[in-house]
């Protein structure tokens, strides 16, 4: 397949429609979606998915670019807990250097573009006078552009006041170009410090016009209750639909009463959550014994509440989290497990969480299959959400701008029984 533009896709399966499916493409954008014609169109510059389903990009709603492609530099994290990696990062971030951060992040962009995610929002460490990675992550958003939308969050990663000059490095980041203000209110050295972190968040959000991102109560405290704050901040100015509370693990643990009363606050304010399930059921719990709580925050009840959440890697391939290789369906496999969102509506449905909800959490605006849009979607070799989870399928084809960006070619496995047989796992 070429880089040039496509003019049609064909036979191509669209989620919540029956049969098969045309789209046609007009410089770069979707021109019309029709029911596949019987006359069949034919062309260099038109795809034939197959009977493959076409769905917008996947989305990364939080991922640490900046220390991604790091696991077992220069050492391993043996313990594989949060604080052996704390020191272990400590260690290789002595070592940062402006090109190191741009080949890195580069290598783990790639992943994502080989995996069908065209849009992806990183945390990028500012507690550093140099701001050496915010400044090499600038590059990479201006050199990756043409294949990812790229969203930069100023994350103070030991503290606004409970760092020197913290609040100052943050603004200057976003001076610097960085989208959107963050905050870890519960690693402040106090509760005061951590709420004063969150009012000045806010306040330099407003000021700059920025959203709003917050490494929020990932601990397994059940005392820790920023989300609160965050949640009633936003709702104060009118914010809500650009403020993100990221992993919030401590709700895992909230007693009812209390979940109760924050969940109406939760809706009032209409913020956004993202969990990240591989690393949240792995780093969370470790001081417990048994039995032991599974770390993650409250995404099923949030969905029944009518509450945006979606998934997201959180790391790749780095001190706290040394696997992976940003494959979305796997965090959404994984999610859908832990989150006992396991019934077949659930399951088909469950694509929603790395595409549509987490659009609405990075502000995305013409996101979606839709005529007048850019022609930009991914070709999945399945019918349905249900099956493309269930089987774990590759991206086919990753479409950006109506130009193939990323193919897979199919895979065979054949087994040799009386007689050679393939298998792909379908029936």
């Amino acid at each position: 397949m070429t880089q040039n533009s496509l003019r049609a896709i064909k036979n191509v399966r669209l989620p919540d429609c029956q049969g098969l499916w045309q789209i046609d493409i007009e410089q770069g954008k979707i021109r019309q979606i029709i029911s596949q014609p019987q006359v069949d169109v034919v062309g260099d510059d038109v795809l034939d998915a197959q009977g493959g389903m076409a769905l917008p990009p996947f989305i990364e709603p939080h991922i640490h670019l900046d220390t991604t492609q790091t696991a077992g530099e220069p050492s391993w994290n043996i313990s594989g807990t949060l604080f052996e990696g704390i020191e272990r990062w400590a260690e290789r971030k002595a070592l940062l250097t402006h090109e190191d951060v741009k080949q890195r992040a580069w290598i783990t962009l790639k992943w994502q573009i080989a995996n069908g995610i065209q849009h992806v929002r990183t945390h990028v460490d500012v507690s550093d006078p140099t701001l050496t990675a915010l400044k090499a992550m600038l590059e990479v958003k201006r050199e990756v552009a043409p294949w990812i939308d790229l969203q930069i969050v100023a994350f103070p990663q030991e503290g606004i006041m409970s760092y020197p000059n913290g609040e100052a490095l943050l603004e200057e980041a976003l001076r610097l170009g960085a989208d959107v203000v963050g905050a870890i209110p519960h690693f402040e050295f106090t509760r005061e410090y951590g709420v004063e972190s969150l009012h000045k968040t806010f306040a330099l959000a407003q000021k700059y016009h920025r959203m709003v991102d917050v490494h929020c109560d990932e601990i397994d405290d059940e005392q820790s209750r920023f989300v609160e704050t965050v949640a009633a901040l936003a709702h104060r100015e009118n914010m809500g639909a650009r403020v993100t509370a990221s992993h919030t693990t401590a709700m895992h643990s909230y007693n009812g009463a209390y979940t109760s009363r924050l969940f109406r606050l939760l809706k009032l304010s209409g913020i956004n959550f993202v969990a990240n399930p591989l690393v949240n059921i792995h780093l969370q719990g470790r001081f417990d014994t048994y039995p032991k709580r599974r770390g993650i925050t409250r995404v099923k009840e949030m969905l029944e509440a009518g509450i945006n959440v979606c998934f997201g890697h959180d790391d790749v391939f780095d001190p706290w989290y040394p696997m992976g290789t940003a494959n979305m369906l796997q965090v959404l496999q994984i999610g859908l497990h832990v989150c006992q969102l396991m019934g077949y509506e659930q399951i088909n449905d469950g694509l929603k969480l790395i595409t549509t909800y987490s659009a609405k959490t990075l502000n995305l605006q013409n996101y979606g299959i839709t005529q007048g849009h850019a022609a930009n979607l991914i070709i999945l070799p399945a019918e349905n959400g249900f099956d493309a989870i269930r089987r774990q399928v590759p991206v086919r084809y990753s479409i950006r701008q109506g130009k193939v960006i990323a193919q897979t070619r199919p895979a065979e496995t054949l087994i040799h029984l009386k007689t050679d047989e393939p298998v792909d796992f379908t029936r």
